[in-house]
């Protein structure tokens, strides 16, 4: 085989539609563009959902009930049986140690500690929220729950004396 008999396969190359060539053609003179106006202009293009200046489908249809979208809380999550693998006995893990030993991706989503898995050392953790199952095999293993809401509270107290 040699270069000058390669070719793409058949159907692979469409063959481009010739416009202005002609009132035989059926597309000469405006080239299929119609007279004046902005469709015969170069760069032009309408929308996918404009409707040719009717009101659109989706300002037609009445707006009806209510997302709490707005307000949800999005939580970074972490399992106990993680902690109890890469921790030692009796250490303070709070959101430092979780993003340096990389188990959360950023310091201002808060997180969540949930209780898959086993622990057996006793650490305190300093977290924004913590699931029941987690906090009571924490705190059966001897460790200690700090929440990052009960902190500032704290501080809000103090400060005020």
């Amino acid at each position: 085989m040699l270069i000058h008999d390669l070719k793409p396969n058949k159907g692979a190359v469409k063959v481009k539609k010739r416009v202005g060539r002609g009132p035989g053609s059926g597309l000469g003179k405006t080239s299929g563009r119609g007279q004046k106006g902005d469709g015969a202009r170069s760069g032009s293009k309408k929308r996918a959902w404009f409707e040719g200046g009717q009101t659109p489908l989706h300002r037609r249809l009445p707006k009806r009930g209510f997302s709490n979208a707005l307000f949800k809380k999005e939580y970074q999550i972490v399992n106990v049986g993680v902690l109890n693998d890469l921790f030692d006995d009796g250490e303070e893990i709070d959101i430092l140690k979780l993003y340096d030993f990389n188990l959360i991706k950023n310091l201002k989503t808060p997180v969540k500690i949930l209780g898959n898995g086993d622990v057996n050392k006793k650490f305190t953790l300093i977290v924004d929220a913590i699931s029941e199952s987690a906090k009571e095999k924490i705190e059966k293993a001897g460790g200690k729950v700090v929440l990052t809401s009960q902190i500032e509270i704290k501080q809000e107290v103090e400060g005020d004396k």
